[in-house]
């Protein structure tokens, strides 16, 4: 597998890493929001015959934001995507994103659209699409306010909690005692950081974006929009299926839960081999 080359880009308010591994076009970028560069080896590694460029988001792991602030808002990360396409030669390049990816990479496509040949958003947390969006949006700032009050472990935990309900909130869910970070295997003690571009930057503002489903849906961008084929009923995959229906298409399913491209990395293990040979079919259609 070719080795990646890393560059960067000046960006306003962060300086943006980016990786590229050489192959045949039409590039393929692997994007995640906050998962960085580092979580796209495995899948990375089934194209071989791509170009394949990777990102770490502004915030996260390389990509530190220069200008202090405290979170950072959808448009922000489309804005450095559109520049990464840029400097990787403008495109149109085909785009897998995934998580927080796929809303920056939806909120991207909605502006420049002529940027990205086919974009399979997996899985994009839309909270603002569903019908229950007031309570999870509440949820989510309970838990950027537990992370900036009392840190990394008690909020890491109230994300758990979230991310792994099945089904619909209720206002009852935002009533249930707080859960022990330590059932988790988390820590208890605040170590003072306030940085996490997950709990901090990143968790209300991604949820609360609001999606321009009528330039989405006249975009020139192929939209294929990702489900877990295990992921039931969570938070990400009802959110996949409010935002296909929105565009008036059917999601498609791909081998695993929420991170079914992963091979090992940060810890997580999907199908990543389904999962990639699932991708280069879409793709490839």
């Amino acid at each position: 597998m070719t080795e990646p080359h890393s560059h960067t880009i000046d960006a306003p308010g962060a300086v943006l890493h980016y990786d590229v591994r050489d192959g045949a076009e039409p590039t393929l970028l692997l994007i995640g929001s906050p998962m960085a560069a580092p979580g796209f080896g495995t899948l990375a590694s089934h194209f071989t015959d791509r170009r394949v460029v990777t990102y770490d988001p502004r915030g996260s792991e390389r990509s530190r934001r220069t200008d202090g602030a405290a979170e950072t808002l959808v448009a922000e990360h489309a804005d450095d995507l559109h520049r990464l396409i840029d400097a990787i030669g403008g495109g149109p390049v085909d785009l897998f994103a995934s998580s927080g990816g796929a809303v920056n990479a939806l909120a991207l496509v909605a502006k420049h659209p002529e940027q990205v040949r086919t974009l399979v958003a997996h899985e994009p947390p839309a909270s603002s699409a569903l019908p229950d969006r007031e309570t999870i949006l509440k949820f989510c700032e309970d838990v950027r306010d537990t992370y900036l009050a009392a840190g990394f472990g008690p909020a890491m935990a109230k994300f758990i909690a979230l991310v792994s309900h099945q089904g619909p909130f209720t206002a009852a869910h935002l009533e249930q005692p707080d859960p022990d970070p330590a059932a988790f295997g988390l820590p208890t003690e605040d170590d003072g950081d306030r940085e996490d571009p997950l709990l901090g930057q990143n968790m209300v503002t991604c949820n609360a974006f609001e999606h321009d489903f009528d330039a989405l849906r006249a975009a020139s961008t192929r939209i294929v929009i990702g489900v877990g084929a295990d992921s039931g009923e969570i938070l990400p995959a009802r959110a996949a299926q409010a935002v296909a229906e929105e565009l008036g298409t059917a999601p498609v399913a791909f081998p695993g839960d929420h991170g079914g491209f992963l091979g090992g990395e940060y810890g997580q293990t999907g199908k990543p081999d389904e999962f990639a040979a699932a991708l280069r079919e879409v793709l490839d259609a």
